[in-house]
């Protein structure tokens, strides 16, 4: 935790409490077991952070109890056999080694080759993969962004892809930089439009209020629809002020 949050407990519940500079309360439970944490506004009370807590409790214990009854994947040793996903499709993989260059190739709709160098362990073959998702992610992102640049009226000055562990995207409305999260290159691409255009619509709006969600449903009405399937995936479970 770090120095400027604290414990509080509610209904039988240990909550992280951190103040920050924020308009808005923002209410997480993130995984793998639940943790609930709450971003305040300076202002606020403890007394009125237990009262939000309290008014979301059914909604927490849902997403605790989801974590806990979800398909955790087991650890990856990165051999012929595993499944792997690209762009929401499940491939089997098949490990070779060989001579040449290291590489990842997609040799059908179910297999995704890697082709690697004698002796290469499991945190190689994963960083392999990973700078090809990293790749792949490269190629989709530009289009995306110029295709919705003119739709919602707004210049991104630059992007980036970090793994994030709580976040499918953020954006800086001030520089007008946006990142997103690697992990999206193993979801449906409508995912990565979603969080593409979530970001780039907080160049509009920085704030989860009700603007922001009207102008969501004006430009991606089934924005919805990608949001549950991304919450559904083992990130942080986050509730929106709106």
């Amino acid at each position: 935790m770090g120095g400027n949050g604290r414990q509080i407990t509610v209904s039988g519940l240990d909550v992280e409490v951190v103040r920050k500079a924020i308009k808005n309360l923002h209410l997480g439970v993130y995984p793998p077991d639940g943790r609930v944490r709450v971003a305040a506004p300076l202002a606020v009370s403890d007394e009125a952070v237990r009262l939000a807590v309290v008014g979301k409790l059914g909604w927490i214990k849902r997403q605790q109890a989801q974590f806990g009854s979800q398909a955790r994947q087991s650890h990856r040793e990165m051999v012929s056999g595993e499944s792997h996903y690209f762009l929401g499709r499940r491939y089997r993989l098949r490990v070779v080694e060989h001579d040449g260059p290291s590489k990842v190739v997609l040799r059908s709709r179910s297999h995704l080759e890697l082709l690697v160098r004698v002796g290469m362990d499991a945190g190689q073959r994963e960083r392999l993969l990973q700078r090809w998702y990293r790749e792949q992610l490269r190629l989709l992102i530009p289009s995306l962004i110029e295709e919705w640049q003119p739709a919602l009226g707004v210049q991104v000055a630059d992007w980036g892809i970090r793994r994030m562990k709580t976040r499918w995207g953020t954006c800086n409305a001030e520089t007008g930089r946006i990142w997103l999260n690697l992990e999206l290159a193993k979801k449906p691409v409508q995912c990565l439009e979603y969080i593409a255009v979530h970001e780039m619509m907080h160049l509009l709006e920085r704030h989860h209020n009700d603007r922001f969600t009207a102008l969501m449903d004006h430009h991606l009405p089934s924005w919805r629809l990608h949001r549950d399937e991304l919450n559904a995936a083992p990130l942080a479970h986050e509730t929106w002020s709106y």
